[in-house]
């Protein structure tokens, strides 16, 4: 994978981390979720960001006591019941000093000093620490993916692929770049695991979907097609393509915190190969739009500067860091949602949303620019 490539993705999730967004329902309310055998006290570091909320209301339903952590400046009115804690990580802790919990869930610390402060201090009062990371670890493997899957299938990652190496140019600050994020994420996860030695968790989600998502990097597919016409299509429509919905992610790191299992687990979907054709067509199958897919190659889209994953969300073709392997997760009990569901819930909480917001997305092209390339496509024809 290029330095583009990985940038793409870094750059898009520190675009999530610095957007708040509002309370998110579950899907699945609090009596329809069973029960835990056994209620933890757990501390969730933020839990008002994108994960947070769909995470916090999980515990919540499972039966577990839960105490959020962080600054209190964003969706301060999400659960009223719940016990909030307020500080900094860069260097106020005190609000978590002489206080005890069975897991802490460290959501959204991407400084690796971050961890090493919060972890240091809570070694001795906590009995496991999941960390959340990111795909974005992986270094490039040094190929690109043949769109056949068959082919594709032996080459794809697992959790004990090469790890991001930092830039030669670091000067051993903290600042996130394109470049650090992935070395910044791998450190995070030593640090958690040196604190916590064989208690620690990692999971290491890709494209998180779903109600709530600030970054609109799937929501953009679901709005765009249920508008209906040609729709701008990446591609052949071969490249690998992988997503989860925010809801399958946290559900499974609950329950990994629950089951008490220590390890390192890629967390993406689906559990089968998915193509971007095949992403695009399930979300037209869940608005049932009038909707024609007009499939441009990548060398058009580059000429006429469409980048991927930017204006084109999802799509990095031929990148690994989108064929990664799932087989760890789902022996440990990851499970997916259908794809309609994550489409309809998107476009139901879509709707919901300031006007502004449902106007201007932050990833994909514009209805104007997207109409601009497709006419220069025929025109080349």
């Amino acid at each position: 994978m290029t330095t583009d490539r990985r940038q793409f993705i870094q750059q898009a999730a520190l675009a999530g981390m610095a957007m708040g967004i509002p309370a998110i329902s579950s899907a699945a309310s609090a009596a329809a979720v069973k029960p835990a055998d056994q209620s933890m006290n757990v501390l969730v570091l933020g839990g008002t960001g994108f994960i947070g909320p769909p995470m916090v209301e999980y515990l919540l339903a499972r039966g577990h006591k839960v105490t959020i952590f962080n600054r209190g400046q964003s969706n301060t009115d999400l659960f009223p019941g719940v016990e909030k804690l307020v500080g900094d990580r860069n260097d106020d802790l005190s609000a978590l000093e002489g206080r005890s919990w069975d897991v802490v869930f460290d959501n959204h610390a991407s400084r690796p000093s971050w961890v090493q402060k919060t972890s240091d201090l809570l070694k001795d009062s906590v009995g496991r620490y999941v960390y959340v990371s990111s795909i974005s670890v992986y270094d490039d493997p040094g190929y690109s993916l043949p769109e056949n899957a068959a082919e594709a299938e032996p080459m794809r990652l697992d959790e004990d692929a090469a790890l991001a190496v930092m830039p030669e140019s670091w000067d051993g600050s903290e600042e996130i770049t394109g470049e650090t994020y992935g070395p910044f994420k791998w450190m995070c996860e030593d640090a958690a695991e040196a604190a916590f030695p064989g208690k620690a968790t990692v999971v290491r989600p890709g494209l998180i979907v779903g109600p709530g998502d600030p970054t609109d990097r799937f929501t953009y597919w679901p709005v765009r097609i249920a508008r209906g016409g040609d729709v701008l299509a990446p591609g052949s429509g071969n490249d690998a393509v992988q997503v989860i919905d925010v809801r399958d992610l946290t559900q499974f790191i609950v329950r990994l915190a629950e089951n008490d299992v220590s390890g390192v687990f890629n967390a993406t979907g689906p559990q089968s190969r998915l193509t971007m054709a095949g992403m695009l067509h399930g979300i037209r199958a869940a608005t049932s739009s009038d909707v024609e897919f007009t499939w441009v190659p990548a060398e058009f889209l580059a000429e006429h500067e469409v980048n991927p994953w930017a204006q084109m969300p999802a799509w990095l073709p031929g990148s690994p860091i989108l064929n990664v392997r799932l087989d760890r997760a789902i022996a440990q009990g990851l499970v997916y949602r259908p794809l309609a569901d994550t489409v309809q819930d998107t476009l139901e909480w879509h709707a919901s949303r300031p006007a502004e917001a449902q106007e201007n997305l932050r990833a994909g092209l514009s209805p104007e620019r997207e109409a601009e390339v497709l006419a220069a496509w025929r025109a080349s024809a």
